[in-house]
């Protein structure tokens, strides 16, 4: 039940009600992922692009972005990519679930975070890797047309058509996918995406919880838990990025570029770009990674005390 072996405290699955825990967990996942986007199509642009034939930085990339295509410019694909809401549940509910079966062999919550957070993450992937070749074929439309194999048709044709602009242009890349690369073109990266994004998680929850751990012994005795989850979020997330940014270079490019050899990609990059090539988009990647990790920290933490057992909530003191 809940754990009380570190200061801070941890709910578990079996102390949840689901449906409180699912309704605002919708809520929770669609405010982060809309507050964060814009990062994360600067850091597809500046990953895939060559050298700096764009832009120089994370905030060059937003005043160009802005300036040249609007505020909707830092929002393309936003719709199609909010459909990852259903991975995002996917996710928790495997987090929450490989934790409580894990808890049967051991009650170390390192070994329970890590293995939880890769199990996570694969099921995750699996859902959310056509989401994101399509919406990441939408970011780089615009200044970062150049940079994919697929356009989008002309604004008149787009008008002319009967489907809404918006998912009118997801169809067009959609159909360009397909006809392209088939059904396969749509896991495009998908070996790539496992190896950035499993580690990422398996990673982030561990360092989650010893950082939250460290902080605990460092703060006064009247510190709220919340905050120091807050504070060690951010710097879980910090660390998680650094490490995978790498693989996440080589996944964007593979799918943007439209490469099928993780290995060659990163052969290709390493001889363009040297060492440093391997670091595109991290800045951004921190930058987005930060704030979605305190509310992530603030907002899944509140859910879940939100949505604890009715019979549980009195006997529980933050």
């Amino acid at each position: 039940m809940m754990q009380q072996k570190r200061n801070i405290q941890i709910i578990e699955w079996e102390d949840l009600d689901k449906r409180k825990f699912y309704s605002l967990g919708v809520f929770m996942t669609m405010t982060t992922r809309a507050t964060v986007y814009p990062f994360t199509l600067i850091r597809t642009r500046l990953q895939v692009q060559k050298g700096k034939s764009l832009y120089n930085g994370t905030f060059d990339a937003f005043f160009k972005i802005l300036k040249a295509e609007g505020a909707r410019g830092l929002y393309r694909g936003f719709m199609v990519n909010s459909f990852t809401l259903i991975s995002g549940q996917a996710y928790i509910t495997t987090y929450e679930l490989v934790r409580k079966y894990v808890s049967c062999y051991s009650s170390n919550n390192t070994v329970k975070s890590l293995v939880a957070g890769g199990a996570a993450s694969l099921v995750a992937q699996s859902i959310t890797v056509p989401i994101d070749v399509v919406s990441q074929q939408l970011m780089v439309q615009g200044q970062g047309c150049q940079l994919t194999r697929f356009k989008l048709k002309p604004k008149r044709a787009v008008a002319t058509s009967k489907h809404k602009v918006t998912f009118g242009q997801t169809r067009d890349i959609v159909v360009q996918i397909f006809h392209a690369d088939g059904f396969r073109g749509f896991y495009r990266g998908y070996v790539a995406s496992l190896l950035t994004y499993i580690p990422n998680s398996a990673v982030w929850w561990p360092f989650y919880h010893f950082y939250a751990e460290q902080l605990s012994k460092l703060a006064p005795a009247d510190c709220p838990h919340l905050l120091l989850q807050a504070v060690a979020g951010p710097m879980a997330a910090a660390t998680a990025s650094t490490l995978t940014n790498p693989m996440d270079v080589v996944r964007a490019r593979v799918q943007v570029e439209g490469r099928s050899s993780v290995i060659e990609t990163f052969k290709q990059l390493m001889a363009e770009e040297g060492v440093w090539g391997l670091t595109k988009g991290l800045s951004a990647r921190i930058i987005s990674s930060l704030p979605t990790s305190v509310m992530i920290v603030i907002g899944y933490e509140t859910l879940k005390r939100l949505s604890l057992r009715p019979e549980l909530v009195d006997s529980r003191h933050w």
